[in-house]
């Protein structure tokens, strides 16, 4: 590994502890982090969460934007819509799936990349 990809990966990392901070913060479940790289062709990480209900997928979504302002994450994109149970939010190297407990048992993403290593914070 490089010094440039190995300081890409740790700053990565430390976008990654930030996003997972505001979400603990906001009393999300189930957290874990998937590192998909060399699995996935559109990014590196792959971060899960579970809210309670919609206005908790909301409220976690809402913290979960104003960290990564104030820690100036580019974002590339992020689902606007809310209600659905579900939203993402894409950060290049790393996307953060925002799930109700019952689209995440549905969609079950965790079993889709059951191969990928998790890392832990």
């Amino acid at each position: 590994m490089t010094k440039e990809k190995s300081k890409t990966e740790k700053c990565t990392l430390e976008e990654i502890r930030c996003a997972i901070t505001a979400i603990e913060d906001k009393k999300g479940e189930a957290i874990r982090v998937l590192d998909v790289r060399g699995k996935s062709s559109i990014t590196d990480y792959i971060v899960l969460a579970t809210g309670t209900s919609d206005p908790h997928v909301k409220a976690l979504k809402s913290e979960l934007d104003q960290a990564l302002k104030e820690a100036d994450v580019q974002l590339i994109g992020q689902d606007r819509t809310l209600g659905s149970g579900w939203l993402v939010v894409d950060a290049f190297d790393f996307m953060i799936h925002l799930q109700t407990s019952e689209m995440r048992d549905f969609y079950r993403l965790d079993q889709l990349w059951k191969d990928a290593a998790e890392v832990n914070f």
